[in-house]
């Protein structure tokens, strides 16, 4: 394993695995979030820093079976609540093309490790766009697959609605390869589903004759010159290949909804799913003279600024007197979210739209200044994948300033295979193998 240049490792990871299988020879990092049994997983957080996992997550079984060399565990936002890996716990991961350049969070580390070639897979989570968004930043190929097909068991989660386990890899293939491997009913995570399809095998299209829906709620609101002219010819390029190209859009009043639901459904999840982290049960121990003070001494000094803001934001709509009029509203206009995206779908093979607005950010450049609802929308759209759970995936457009610009590609639920082979055929179109 190579030296740590991008500050994307959290730990290494030795271990001996005789088994072949369709992973055999390939070096393979988790997100830290991950547990495998004898090896820290902190996920980004103080609160876990001196955690010693004591099993494995069903991923990491599945990942040893077929023959793979797990070799490092790799940094992340703090509790995956982050969007540009500045909360990890081993500070910021650096994108491996330009050093002053942030990888995008949650999964940062190891968008950063397969970008740089250190690793031939990685697995990330995505609970808003945390692998699609940094695939995008770092030029590599990152899948959500559908909500259910792959484990979450022994991953220590964000928001348990919203959080999809997936992969970064080099190329489509291996993400396919990926995901057949793990993609399995699993005993212990109630959320999977018994459907299999040999991927790796599915991978060819003929694009002629097949719909493409141009998310018209994104392109529009692009102001980057260079996004918008990479995308738009790899739409003429579809176009030249015979793909039948269709405008969709969804009802402005919805996409104005789309940030403020996903920050209440998935803090009310967070504060939910880590209440057992108090200096007690389980995380960081800070003495204090009673139990309650020992509780908000270890919490206090446990969780970082970014994740305490998410705890009270989620504490704050899940109140008796703020449920019904926050929450469970939030729940509802969410549905809505995902009946219009079923629209969309309803009538095309795929749906595609720039990953991210512009490059990777230079760090200095960070802010959280106000932006239009529309820019939120385009900045966040991805979103609406985690809240509809269909497959969504970034692979490379094109380049812009010799950093590197991603498309997103999403179908119907359970339509990985049609979101794979799509793929497979721009990723040739992009390398000019077609």
């Amino acid at each position: 394993m190579k030296k740590n240049t991008y500050n994307a490792i959290v730990s290494y990871v030795e271990i001996d695995n005789p088994n072949e299988g369709l992973l055999s020879g390939w070096d393979v990092a988790l997100k830290d979030n991950i547990n495998m049994k004898d090896t820290k997983t902190t996920a980004g957080s103080k609160m876990l820093e001196n955690y010693t996992s004591i099993y494995n997550a069903t991923v990491v079984d599945h990942l040893i079976a077929q023959g793979a060399n797990i070799v490092a565990k790799t940094s992340m936002d703090e509790f995956g609540m982050g969007s540009y890996n500045f909360t990890a716990l081993t500070g910021v991961v650096k994108n491996p093309h330009d050093v002053h350049r942030i990888t995008g969070g949650s999964s940062g580390g190891s968008a950063a490790l397969v970008a740089a070639k250190h690793v031939r897979m990685a697995l990330g989570t995505d609970t808003g766009d945390s692998i699609r968004k940094p695939a995008s930043y770092c030029g590599v190929v990152g899948l959500k697959p559908t909500y259910g097909l792959i484990s979450r068991y022994g991953v220590i989660p964000y928001a348990g609605s919203l959080d999809h386990v997936g992969v970064f890899t080099q190329n489509v293939k291996d993400a396919a390869l990926s995901l057949e491997v793990l993609s399995k009913k699993d005993p212990k995570d109630m959320t999977t589903h018994d459907i299999f399809k040999p991927y790796s095998a599915l991978l060819d299209m003929d694009l002629k004759g097949k719909k493409v829906g141009i998310f018209k709620n994104v392109i529009d609101v692009i102001t980057d010159e260079d996004v918008k002219t990479v995308f738009n010819n790899l739409v003429k390029t579809l176009e030249r290949e015979g793909a039948i190209i269709v405008e969709k859009s969804i009802d402005q009043t919805l996409t104005h909804t789309l940030f403020p639901v996903y920050s209440i459904i998935s803090n009310a999840e967070a504060i939910t799913h880590h209440a057992n982290l108090d200096g007690v049960r389980f995380g960081l121990q800070v003495e204090g003279d009673t139990l309650e003070a020992l509780m908000t001494n270890s919490r206090s000094a446990g969780f970082g600024l970014q994740v305490k803001e998410r705890f009270i934001y989620g504490a704050y709509v899940l109140e008796n007197e703020n449920q019904f009029d926050i929450y469970d509203k939030a729940r509802k206009v969410r549905r809505l979210l995902v009946e219009s995206y079923a629209e969309m779908l309803a009538d095309v093979d795929v749906m595609i739209a720039p990953a991210a607005t512009q490059i990777a950010p230079l760090m200095k450049d960070i802010n959280h200044d106000p932006k239009t609802n529309d820019m939120y929308f385009a900045e966040n759209h991805m979103v609406i994948h985690n809240f509809s759970g269909y497959p969504s995936m970034n692979i490379p457009m094109g380049t812009s300033n010799e950093m590197p610009l991603g498309v997103n590609i999403s179908a119907k639920a359970f339509e990985d295979d049609v979101v794979l082979a799509f793929a497979n055929q721009v990723e040739k179109l992009v390398e000019g193998e077609i």
